[in-house]
C-alpha cells in the first residue's frame, strides 16, 4: 500500500485528490494538511510513501517544507503541485529535493500513475511545466548551448534516453519505447547520470529540457 499525505490550504484541492485516490486500491491517504508547518509534523507522525506538496501556501510554504522535509531521516518523495502561474518557484522546488512536479490539472488517472511512478523512486516531471519552466527561469538560446555542450559526448542511444527523461517517462516506459529490458533501461541511466555528473534523474531531465530534447 503506497501512503499518501496530501498538503494544500484549499482543502477543496485535498478532497479532491483524497476521491481521486479512492479509486487505486493501492494507495491510501493517510493524512492532510493545509501548511508546510503542519506538513513536516504529519510527515514525521504517519510516514508516508509520498507527499504531495503545494507550493504557495501562507505561512510556511511549500518551498520551506520540501527543504525542512528533505532533510529528515529517510524522507518521502515530495512531488510538489503547481498551477503554471507558479512556474518561477519550480526550480526551486526541485533544489530543495522535490522528487519532481505535477500541474494540478493532471488528469486522475495519471494522477494515479505517476505516484505510483514517484513512490518507487522515479522522477516525476510533467512535460508542459518543464518546458515553460525552461522558458521562463533561463535564456533558452545561452542555457541550450550550454546543455548541448555538456550532453554532446553521449552516444546517441544515451541522448535518446536522456529525452525519454526529460519528457518524465518511467523507466518502464522508456523500456517499452526504445525495445530494452528495465535492467539495461536502469544501467543507461546510471551511466547518463554518471556522464553528466547529474545528482538524480530531475537534474537529468531538466538538462534534457535545456537541450531541446
Amino acid at each position: 500500500m503506497i501512503r499518501v499525505a496530501l498538503v494544500d490550504d484549499d482543502p477543496m484541492v485535498c478532497e479532491h485528490l483524497r476521491a481521486v485516490f479512492d479509486f487505486a486500491d493501492d494507495i491510501e491517504v493517510v493524512d492532510e494538511t493545509y501548511d508546510g508547518a503542519a506538513a513536516v509534523e504529519s510527515v514525521l507522525r504517519h510516514r508516508p510513501d509520498v507527499v504531495l506538496m503545494d507550493l504557495r501556501m501562507p505561512g510556511v510554504d511549500g518551498l520551506t517544507a520540501i527543504e525542512r522535509i528533505h532533510k529528515l531521516d529517510r524522507p518521502p518523495a515530495v512531488v510538489a503541485l503547481t498551477t503554471f502561474d507558479a512556474d518561477h518557484h519550480i526550480l526551486r522546488a526541485l533544489r530543495a529535493g522535490a522528487a519532481g512536479f505535477l500541474l494540478k490539472t493532471t488528469p486522475p488517472q495519471d494522477l494515479i500513475g505517476l505516484v505510483r511512478v514517484a513512490a518507487d523512486g522515479h522522477t516525476v516531471l510533467s512535460p508542459a511545466a518543464s518546458r515553460r519552466l525552461v522558458a521562463t527561469a533561463t535564456d533558452r538560446h545561452t542555457a541550450r548551448d550550454e546543455a548541448l555542450a555538456v550532453i554532446g559526448h553521449l552516444t546517441p542511444r544515451e541522448t535518446d534516453i536522456l529525452a525519454c527523461l526529460g519528457n518524465g517517462l518511467s523507466n518502464a516506459q522508456i523500456a517499452a519505447r526504445m525495445h530494452l529490458t528495465e535492467g539495461t533501461t536502469k544501467n543507461y541511466i546510471s551511466q547518463i547520470l554518471a556522464k553528466l555528473q547529474c545528482a538524480n534523474r530531475t537534474q537529468a531531465g531538466l538538462l534534457a529540457q535545456q537541450a531541446g530534447l
